[in-house]
Order: structure tokens, then C-alpha cells, then sequence
């Protein structure tokens, strides 16, 4: 992974004038984690301006509050970036120094199912497969000839979708999948826990027992606390596609396993450089590298998404649903990879070892290793670790009370 844990392939294209939000370890009398920023390729800890990416990323102007502190010059310097990222590599990490974590901390980590039409034949799929990869042809065949690109241009939740759900149910292709993908309301389910996600340079997990599993690369929203979109960043919504197409009821052991959630390598906050219209404009790029040669590369744009994502923020949060410490929300991916893996009819599964590359212009590159699950060193640090940590280094103060 080292030629991606690199300056140039980690940050934005247009660097110069992104203002970035991370996490970093760092060593010390008491180590620990801080959010950082980048800035002319140097890290420095904001852990004196908020102690954590929630709380900063939860004040009115946080562009401005960063933009300030830099220009300020009263932040702390961590090292060059180039050495966090080189010690981001999980399997030759230097534990005496710093490296990069996923840049969220106590925010909720949601995801948003189904909002591309790519994706959502897909889990249609998985659904009559029943999780059984040798039967997906198939059933990708029939679908193809039965729906095409009819779908793409359907609206969710409009009178038109509901035509073409009935006429999907009178032919016994209607599907819970269909219903979140065109029906009123989105599929927004828990990913994973406030801190358990890994960041870039980390191993991903799968679980031992899944023989049809992949990545999913997607564009993940930073919410505060108040429903406002304060930027956004990369994320690897891992999947594992036979244990949820045996059953809806298994997509928490789908989806939440062991470093089964990879977000980073940095939030970029939107502001006059990176408006909302740019990140709906967003394209995303992925590839897979297997150790046996094996390699799948695909993307998509934000262009092809069915419901917008300040639309899917309101059904994932609003007077129904509250986040005091905000929310990361992934937004669903048109990525499905189908090419055959070893047997043919088989389609594409992960291997132990692939490397993950997920990268966006005006994002980064996220890149991640797969191993199991159970192989990965175990998550830990949880939210009680991280209030007895800010203790431990006199940051926990009085709500409110940002330092200037």
C-alpha cells in the first residue's frame, strides 16, 4: 500500500485550498487520539481548539474555526504528513509514532441502502439468490430482460414508481429492495458504532465464513447536530452480500463486524472552494488488487444517485431522529462488481489480502488491506476509553467552552 499512503495520492487534487479534518494517534506521556489538520504538508493536533471531530465539526462556522486557528498559527505541530501516512500501514506501523485514524469519532455511523439503480438490481438479486452466487446469472439475465434501464428514470416515491411497482409485483419481481430504492422512503440503517470505524493504511474484516462478499466505495456525509452538511469524506461500506441475501434480518452481521467500516482519509469541510453542488458532483473511483494477480476497476458519479443527499440527511435525521454528537451517513454505491473470481458463474468475492483503493478528485484515497475479521486486532478504544483519555490529558472542560 505504501505507493497510496503517499501525499499525493492521499489528498485532494486541489489540495492547496481544501481545509481538512483528521484523526491522529499520538505518543506521548499520555498517548492518544486528536483531530488534526493538514496544512502545507504538515499535521497539526486542534486537540487545544475541541478535543474531538464531533464537537468541532458542531460549531456554527467550523470552515471558519479552522481556517482561523491555522492561519493563527496556534495549533500544535504533529509531523509531516508524509510520515503519518507512511505509518498509517497497519502491518508496519511504529507504535512510538503517530499515525492517521478514520477522521470521526463520536458521531453515529449510518448508511443509506439502495440509491443507485445499479446497486439495488443487485440486491434484488441477492434476495431470489438467496445468497447463493451460482444462481445470480441467472437471475441477473431475467432481470435484464425484464426491467433494462427502465428503472433509472423512475423518482422515488412519485406516482410513476408506484406504477412500476405494481406492475413488478403483477410478474413476482417486487422486492423490499425495490421498495427502499423507488418507494417513499430510503433504507438508512446502522453501520457501525461511534469509534469503531478504521482509517485509511488500516486492515478491513470480513467474516471467515462468507464465501461472496465485496466493497462497497462510497461518499460519506459529516452532519452536525442540527441536520447541516458540514463535509464529507471517502468511506468502505463492507459487505457481505451472501449472508444478506439469505436474509434482510442478517444485515447486522452483514455489515457490523470487526474494522467492517473504513472512513477517511480526511473530511473535507465544505466552504467557498468545496460548495455543496461540488460535492453532489463528485465522482468515485475504485480498484481491487488481489495477491493472486486479480484486479477489478469501476466507478461512478454522484450524478447517477436517485435521491438527493441533503434529501436522504432529512430521512436518516430531523424531529424524528436526533444525533447530538451528528452523524457520518454513507450514501450508497453504484459500485456491484460481477466479474468472475476462479469459477466461472461465481462472480467476484474478496480474497485475504486485496487492496482497497477508493479515491475521489477533490477527496483523496482511502486504501485499505483485507484480512478476517477475527484475525484484526480487536476494536478497543470506545467512548468510556476516550472520556477517562481527554481526562487523563485535561481536555474534558464545560460544554461550550471552545478554546479560542
Amino acid at each position: 500500500m505504501d505507493a497510496l499512503l503517499h501525499e499525493d495520492a492521499a489528498l485532494p487534487e486541489d489540495a492547496h485550498a481544501a481545509l481538512l479534518l483528521g484523526r491522529a494517534w499520538i505518543p506521548g506521556a499520555v498517548p492518544g487520539p486528536a483531530p488534526v489538520t493538514v496544512h502545507r504538508g504538515e499535521v497539526f493536533d486542534l486537540s487545544p481548539l475541541a478535543p474531538t471531530s464531533a464537537e468541532l465539526l458542531d460549531q456554527p462556522d467550523a470552515a471558519a474555526l479552522l481556517r482561523d486557528a491555522v492561519a493563527r498559527g496556534g495549533v500544535r505541530p504533529v509531523g509531516p504528513l508524509r510520515a503519518l501516512l507512511a505509518n498509517s500501514d497497519e502491518r508496519r506501523r511504529d507504535a512510538s509514532q503517530p499515525w492517521l485514524l478514520a477522521p470521526c469519532d463520536l458521531q453515529a455511523v449510518r448508511a443509506c441502502g439502495v440509491t443507485f439503480v445499479a446497486s439495488m438490481l443487485e440486491r434484488v438479486i441477492e434476495e431470489h439468490a438467496r445468497g447463493d452466487a451460482a444462481q445470480a446469472e441467472e437471475i441477473r439475465a431475467r432481470l435484464d430482460r425484464e426491467l433494462g434501464t427502465a428503472l433509472s428514470s423512475v423518482q422515488p416515491g412519485s406516482p410513476e414508481a408506484a406504477r412500476v411497482k405494481a406492475v413488478l409485483s403483477e410478474r413476482g419481481l417486487w422486492s423490499q429492495y425495490l421498495e427502499v430504492g423507488i418507494g417513499p422512503d430510503a433504507e438508512v440503517f446502522n453501520k457501525a458504532q461511534p469509534l469503531s470505524a478504521v482509517g485509511t493504511g488500516a486492515d478491513i474484516g470480513i467474516l471467515e465464513s462468507s464465501s461472496w462478499n465485496n466493497p462497497e466505495p462510497e461518499l460519506v456525509l459529516a452532519v452536525d447536530s442540527r441536520g447541516q452538511v458540514r463535509g464529507a469524506t471517502l468511506g468502505n461500506d463492507v459487505n457481505l452480500r451472501d449472508w444478506e441475501g439469505r436474509s434482510a434480518l442478517l444485515l447486522g452481521r452483514a455489515k457490523d463486524n470487526n474494522a467492517s467500516c473504513a472512513i477517511g482519509p480526511f473530511i473535507r469541510l465544505l466552504d467557498e472552494h468545496f460548495p455543496l453542488e461540488a460535492l453532489r458532483d463528485t465522482s468515485i473511483a475504485v480498484e481491487v488488487s488481489g495477491e493472486d494477480g486479480f484486479s477489478v476497476r469501476g466507478g461512478y458519479s454522484l450524478r447517477q444517485i436517485s435521491r438527493d443527499p441533503v434529501e436522504l440527511v432529512r430521512h436518516a435525521m430531523g424531529a424524528h431522529h436526533q444525533y447530538p454528537d451528528g452523524l457520518m451517513l454513507f450514501l450508497g454505491t453504484a459500485f456491484a462488481p460481477t466479474h468472475d473470481r476462479g469459477e466461472p458463474g461465481r462472480g467476484f468475492t474478496h480474497r485475504v489480502g486485496d487492496r482497497v483503493a477508493i479515491r475521489a478528485p477533490r477527496l483523496g484515497t482511502l486504501v485499505n488491506r483485507v484480512d478476517f475479521a477475527h484475525r484484526i486486532a480487536p476494536w478497543t478504544f470506545g467512548a468510556g476509553a476516550l472520556m477517562r483519555n481527554l481526562a487523563a490529558r485535561g481536555l474534558l472542560r464545560a460544554p461550550g467552552a471552545l478554546r479560542p
